[in-house]
């Protein structure tokens, strides 16, 4: 069986190289492309110049294309993508791919140490285990982006209010409020300036406000993205003060962020209880009854063996 499991690895090992030997240095195209190519800006130090992530996809393209998903699944796992803040073109199949690669490589290990597992019903789990970890390892780690991609967000809110309200008050409409905002907190906040970006260029598109923000807030996909938006579409509406509305939210966001951090100190002394007691106490009674402890037991034998 190892001998096998070591046959398919070399296998697959064989075809990727060649496969990337073949795209990168000997494919006919680039000669081709060579001889065709009006101006000599082509160079083959170029083709060096590409990054460890364009390679990766490019393997991993063709991997993600053998699963049958259908299209409710590839629009989610878009959705998810590109809340997470990744929007290739070749994200979704290069998702998929990984978790065929992740799949495939834990299962081959599970296979090549099952013959030194003695159980035999763990024998027959753990390669199906394996098999499971790989595949669900890339949606786990995805939706650990997303959250924390959402709570940079959510914590850079107060800030893009505050601005707001300064273009807004400043005489400065909506639209240019937020090119101004996207540009001022660009370092600070490249996640929501990345966001406000990607409105303002809706909006030149010929996309009407309103809808600019609900793709906002349904790319997010942030509770607090998704009531700002509802606030901005409904001030843009009825014609009330933008400003004064976000002075409003922007106050209501840092008194839940306090209170967030109260609530999480709260419950501190909570989670104290399992460590202390766990960890901290038999230690704390080593060291402070373990003499005594240990001067009892010898009184006790050198009784009985009188």
């Amino acid at each position: 069986m190892s001998i096998v499991i070591a046959i398919v690895l070399f296998v697959l090992i064989l075809c990727a190289v060649g496969a990337f030997g073949y795209h990168y240095y000997v494919k006919p195209s680039r000669m081709l492309d060579q001889l065709t190519s009006s101006n000599d800006s082509y160079s083959p130090v170029g083709e060096k110049k590409r990054t460890l992530s364009e390679i990766v996809a490019q393997i991993l393209t063709p991997l993600g294309t053998l699963l049958p998903m259908s299209p409710q699944d590839t629009g989610l796992a878009r959705r998810e993508l590109v809340a997470a803040g990744i929007r290739n073109e070749s994200a979704v199949p290069v998702f998929f791919g990984l978790k065929v690669f992740l799949a495939a490589f834990l299962l081959s290990v599970a296979l090549m140490f099952r013959p030194h597992i003695v159980n035999p019903i763990l024998k027959l789990v753990a390669p199906l285990a394996a098999a499971g970890l790989g595949f669900s390892l890339p949606s786990f780690l995805l939706n650990r982006r997303i959250g924390r991609r959402h709570t940079e967000i959510r914590l850079s809110l107060p800030d893009v209010l505050d601005l707001l309200v300064i273009c807004t008050e400043a005489g400065c409409g909506m639209d240019q409020a937020l090119i101004n905002v996207s540009r001022e907190l660009k370092s600070a906040h490249p996640a929501v300036s990345e966001e406000l970006v990607i409105v303002n260029m809706e909006i030149m598109a010929g996309i009407t406000r309103s809808d600019a923000l609900k793709n906002f807030g349904r790319r997010v996909g942030e509770d607090e993205i998704k009531k700002l938006v509802a606030m901005l579409i409904q001030t843009d509406r009825f014609g009330t003060s933008v400003a004064e509305a976000l002075r409003t939210q922007s106050d209501y966001l840092r008194i839940r962020r306090r209170q967030e951090a109260e609530e999480r100190a709260g419950k501190v002394g909570v989670k104290l209880v399992f460590p202390i007691f766990f960890f901290c106490l038999p230690s704390l009674l080593v060291v402070t009854a373990g003499s005594g402890i240990l001067q009892l037991l010898h009184n006790i034998g050198s009784i009985n063996a009188h």
